[in-house]
Order: structure tokens, then C-alpha cells, then sequence
């Protein structure tokens, strides 16, 4: 197996193609590069609580009055170099989160999770005029929150019968159709790539160090900005060409001029409006 699409390995020595072995998985996801996204930034966003007591104080009144709590987060993937990167949000130089927030008692799952996403990353000057809803993916992970304390499980223990909080995890694939992800100038906007999250809690919390875990399930093909498949994990039977199959016109067109020096790139941190759009160096 080879992670060269059929069509485009030019190895004199190209490897033996075994048999399909992608039984009973998933679809596969298909990533761009980070400069396919159309980034801006916007005013800044302060933090509801100023401490996690605070937080754990409305935590407490939430589940007082309408019970458990729903969080939502977006896992949003990119690529550098054909590897994964996971979006995230960078908040004081030291503590880094999936985007999302918590649902409102009344509201549907998937609009609730849609307005979190609006309000952390539509533009100030559309706000609220946008009628292009995010498209949500399938959940891929869940953490519960069994008292009134920071720690969360990715179980819940035989003797929790009233969760307090519930985090879901869902994948957002990107690029959104007419969307701008305007991030917040209080934030930065990091694409970390996978081999930094492994087994790396003690920098960014079990949660996000569990991401890998969760995303192996998944086969990847890359592609650039035009559509054109770079690499593709091995397991499935090799395709007779090397372009995408996705027929949405926003995965073969070029990103929108409106980049600009917003997109980051390997490497390089640029700066936009006092918000940082950031890439990791490669290794």
C-alpha cells in the first residue's frame, strides 16, 4: 500500500496493492490546506467567566434550574504537508480549546450548536445577516463532567446517575461554503497537527491529547487548493484517476481573494488586526 494516489506514484520500485481493507468504516474525509479557508478577525471576544470558580458557579445554577448541561465543540481539520491539523483556539499564550459553547435549555442540538458557531466566528459586519448555516458532522467523541469540578470523563462511572455537563465533540468539515471564519483578536488561531496532540496532555489537556484516538477511525484523502488529491491514507482500492469525487464546487475552486495574508502558512505567523492566524513549523 502507498499513501501516492493510482496514477501518481512514479517510484520505479511501486509497491504491491493488497486487497481493500477498509470494511465497515467510515467515509472518507476529505482536507484542505489551511490557506483554503477564508480568514479574517473581528473585535475582541472576553471570556464570560474570570475564573473557574465562577464557571463552576453557573455551572452549578444551570443544572439547578433546567438539569444537565449541553456542550458543543467543533472539530475542525485541516492539512499541512498531507498530515492532519486540528483548528484550535489559543487563548493567553497558554490554554488552547476546540471553538464551541454551551446550548441554551430550549434550543435544538444541531441550531443551538450552529448560533455558537456564529457567535464566536461571523463577522462584526454580518452579524446576524447571515442566512448560510454551518454544516455539522457526525459526533465523534463525548466527555461528561460528573460533579460540580473541572475534571471530565470520556465515560461515565456506574455510580453517576445525574451527570452534571455533557461535551460533545463533532467534526465541521472545511472549507464552510460561504463562510468567514473571523476569529476573535483576543484569540489565536492555531492548526496543530496530530503527532503534537498524541500523548501530549500535560500541554494541552486529556481532551485534546485524546483527539488522535478519535480521528483513527477515520481515512483522509489531501488535496489542494484546485481539488487535486495529494495523498490518500492506504486501505481502500485505488481510484483510476487522482481527482476528488466530491462534486461541491467549493472543494475545486480556488480559495476567494479575500485570503489575503489572513491564511497562515508553514512556518509563518501573520498577524491581522491584532489576531493571530497561526502554522506549526513542519518536520
Amino acid at each position: 500500500m502507498s499513501t501516492i494516489p493510482h496514477g501518481l506514484n512514479k517510484s520505479s520500485n511501486p509497491p504491491i496493492i493488497p486487497k481493500s481493507f477498509d470494511g465497515n468504516q467510515p467515509g472518507v474525509i476529505t482536507l484542505h490546506p489551511f490557506s483554503s479557508n477564508n480568514i479574517s478577525t473581528k473585535s475582541a471576544q472576553p471570556e464570560e467567566d474570570a475564573s473557574v470558580e465562577e464557571r463552576l458557579t453557573r455551572l452549578r445554577k444551570h443544572y439547578e434550574n433546567h438539569g444537565m448541561r449541553r456542550f458543543c465543540e467543533g472539530v475542525m481539520l485541516c492539512h499541512e504537508n498531507s498530515h492532519p491539523h486540528v483548528l484550535l483556539l489559543q487563548i493567553a499564550n497558554s490554554f488552547h480549546k476546540l471553538p464551541g459553547g454551551w446550548l441554551k435549555p430550549e434550543e435544538d442540538e444541531i441550531e443551538g450548536f450552529q448560533r455558537v458557531l456564529d457567535e464566536l466566528f461571523e463577522p462584526d459586519s454580518s452579524a446576524g445577516s447571515n442566512s448560510t448555516k454551518w454544516e455539522i458532522g457526525e459526533a465523534c467523541g463525548a466527555w461528561w463532567r460528573v460533579n460540580f469540578e473541572t475534571q471530565l470523563y470520556p465515560y461515565l462511572p456506574t455510580h453517576v446517575t445525574r451527570p452534571k455537563e455533557c461535551k460533545k465533540m463533532y467534526l465541521i468539515p472545511l472549507p464552510q461554503k460561504d463562510k468567514v471564519i473571523a476569529v476573535p483578536k483576543n484569540l489565536k488561531f492555531l492548526a496543530v497537527p496530530l503527532y503534537e496532540l498524541y500523548e501530549n496532555a500535560s500541554a494541552f489537556g486529556p481532551q485534546l491529547a485524546a483527539l488522535p484516538h478519535y480521528l483513527a477511525r477515520y481515512r483522509f484523502q489531501y488535496v489542494d487548493d484546485n481539488g487535486n488529491v495529494l495523498a490518500v491514507t492506504p486501505g481502500p482500492n485505488p481510484e483510476p484517476d487522482a481527482r476528488t469525487k466530491l462534486n461541491d464546487p467549493r472543494f475545486i475552486e480556488k480559495a476567494a481573494a479575500t485570503n489575503g495574508d489572513a491564511n497562515g502558512h508553514s512556518g509563518d505567523m501573520n498577524q491581522v488586526d491584532g489576531g493571530d492566524v497561526e502554522m506549526p513549523e513542519s518536520t
